[in-house]
């Protein structure tokens, strides 16, 4: 009477691992990839063209006051700006040391396929780039290709 109590629990062990491992096997990996894409931001000393973080660092988007992407920060020697995927250029409004400017990026999107598992982004080339001049001296643009490895992209020299 025990054999087939045996073999009863061995098939149905043997059934619960096979349902197990075709559950695990059909389920998808996670993304383990950076899948955001920003602009990377570096600040420069005028006439040094040291690299030096600013007192504080203010950044929002223009037209769009009260959504910070900075306030107030200390101590940021980079900052990363989110650019606008469904735009040919996008607008930033940053305050150094509370002084403030406004620049602007015009650029190119096109889709970029991570992986099967993390799907498509948006990168994008940059084309140009405009500011005005209260504290900002100058910008330049270092790599013109935004991607998802964060990268310093531009140089601002205040």
């Amino acid at each position: 009477m025990t054999k087939p109590r045996v073999t009863g629990l061995l098939s149905g062990f043997a059934l619960l691992l096979l349902t197990t491992l075709l559950m695990f096997s059909c389920t998808p990996q996670s993304c383990q990839e950076e899948t955001e894409v920003l602009i990377g931001a570096s600040f420069y000393r005028s006439g040094t063209g040291r690299i030096a973080a600013p007192d504080s660092v203010t950044v929002y988007g223009a037209g769009k006051e009260g959504s910070y992407i900075y306030k107030k920060a200390a101590g940021q020697q980079v900052i990363f700006l989110p650019p606008d995927a469904s735009s040919d250029y996008c607008s930033f409004v940053i305050g150094i040391n509370g002084i403030y400017d406004t620049l602007t990026f015009s650029y190119s999107t096109y889709p970029h396929l991570l992986s099967k598992e993390c799907g498509y982004t948006f990168y994008y080339t940059t084309a140009g780039c405009t500011f005005t001049t209260n504290i900002i001296d100058t910008v330049i643009i270092r790599n013109n290709r935004v991607t998802n490895r964060n990268e310093e992209n531009i140089r601002i020299f205040f």
